[in-house]
């Protein structure tokens, strides 16, 4: 893409001028004739990248879709309000993505192609449902339907937020303490000891740590960043993103909470996606893609093959024995009535609500751990200062 400067004349010999965005002079020339314009002078002032460097959030997109839906239900057309929201828009960034979208549409380009254009802006799965609106010709009822998706999304996301955010700093206070600890507390009460003498109780072996982690700080800093950047290879390769995604399914506690969360949101993507008019094998790919979990895409190869041979979706899904009795259940249910994208979207909100009452729980269960924890930790120091406090008031003595 690239910014043209352009001199032309339109059909009563008027000469005007101008900047428009185009692939090529030839492509200029196109846009420009669709408006009774002739190009009669052209030159590149500015190249273009052609993707934006920004990617719309769960909740930017629920806004954005929502806003989209009420000014297309109310009769303007895609055009229109794609302009009405570049014209209101307050993030620099996110106003050129909408910019360019229009600019596309002008263009005589689809929406579902210009989606297509800016790579890594928009999720795969609203590109399909946009893609699914334009060609039944029900954009505005699936754009509102995105909406709501993407505001249940952001929901649960918060909900996680929340629950993660007390243990989180638990965690950081923790760590700051135990290190105040051993590197101004502890030496502090040392220095009060006389110099020569045998240090009581723990004293020795917990000076011992304090010094290494005084003097040799660096290093401890260095292992950590080494510790991470490994842990980040690792994730880089396939086997062992299996291996992490299968295990985090088949944890004890944990594994049935991440299990009750990817039940939801694989009941509510499947209930729009097939609502808005896609075939079940394409529904399915996109609604395990969103689960983001390695493990759950190679068992769904064999729900997809199953599915492909005439298998109801029910039994296909019974077989990897990942969600729960109630769920097959109701994917049955939902078959057997002809209702399965609104079956499935009432089974999501349960689980919704199933996620956030196990996520009470998980928090409930972590904050005494970790309080323990830094109790025992305090303990032990508590345990090395008071020997030395009685031991240099005896000195005094």
């Amino acid at each position: 893409m690239a910014v043209f400067q352009y001199q032309a004349t339109d059909l009563s010999g008027k000469v005007k001028k101008g900047t428009e965005i185009a692939e090529s002079p030839q492509q200029l020339a196109e846009i420009l004739r669709a408006r009774d314009l002739f190009v009669t002078r052209s030159e590149i002032v500015q190249e273009r990248e052609q993707t934006v460097r920004y990617k719309f959030k769960t909740a930017k997109l629920s806004i954005f879709c929502r806003q989209l839906s009420a000014m297309l239900y109310s009769g303007i057309n895609l055009v229109r309000a794609l302009h009405i929201l570049m014209t209101q828009e307050e993030n620099k960034k996110a106003k050129e993505v909408l910019r360019d979208l229009y600019e596309e549409l002008q263009r005589g380009r689809s929406f579902t192609e210009s989606l297509e254009m800016k790579e890594g802006v928009f999720p795969e799965l609203f590109i399909g449902m946009m893609a699914a609106g334009e060609s039944s010709g029900n954009l505005d009822m699936i754009v509102d339907r995105v909406a709501d998706h993407y505001a249940k999304e952001n929901k649960l996301k918060n909900v996680v937020k929340k629950a993660l955010t007390y243990p989180i700093i638990l965690g950081i206070l923790m760590v700051v303490i135990v290190l105040a600890l051993f590197t101004f507390i502890l030496p502090m009460f040392i220095s009060m000891y006389p110099e020569g003498d045998e240090l009581p109780g723990m004293a020795g072996q917990m000076m011992a740590i304090s010094d290494f982690i005084i003097d040799y700080w660096y290093i401890i800093g260095l292992v950590v960043l080494v510790v991470v950047l490994v842990i980040r290879a690792l994730f880089r390769v396939a086997a062992f993103r299996l291996g992490w995604d299968k295990l985090i399914i088949i944890m004890p506690k944990i594994g049935k909470l991440v299990r009750v969360i990817y039940t939801a949101r694989f009941g509510r993507t499947m209930a729009n996606l097939f609502a808005s008019g896609m075939q079940m094998v394409e529904c399915i790919e996109k609604s395990v893609g969103t689960l983001n979990n390695r493990y759950l895409l190679y068992l769904f190869d064999d729900v997809l093959n199953d599915i492909k041979r005439g298998e109801p979706l029910s039994q296909a899904i019974e077989k990897i024995n990942i969600f729960d009795g109630m769920f097959v259940s109701t994917i049955y249910i939902g078959e057997e009535s002809g209702r399965l994208d609104e079956i499935l979207s009432k089974s999501a909100d349960f689980y919704d609500e199933e996620a956030d009452t196990a996520l009470q729980k998980l928090t409930t269960m972590i904050e005494p751990v970790m309080i323990i924890i830094m109790g025992v930790l305090v303990a032990l120091v508590l345990a090395t200062i008071f020997p030395l406090m009685y031991g240099s008031f005896e000195n005094v003595a």
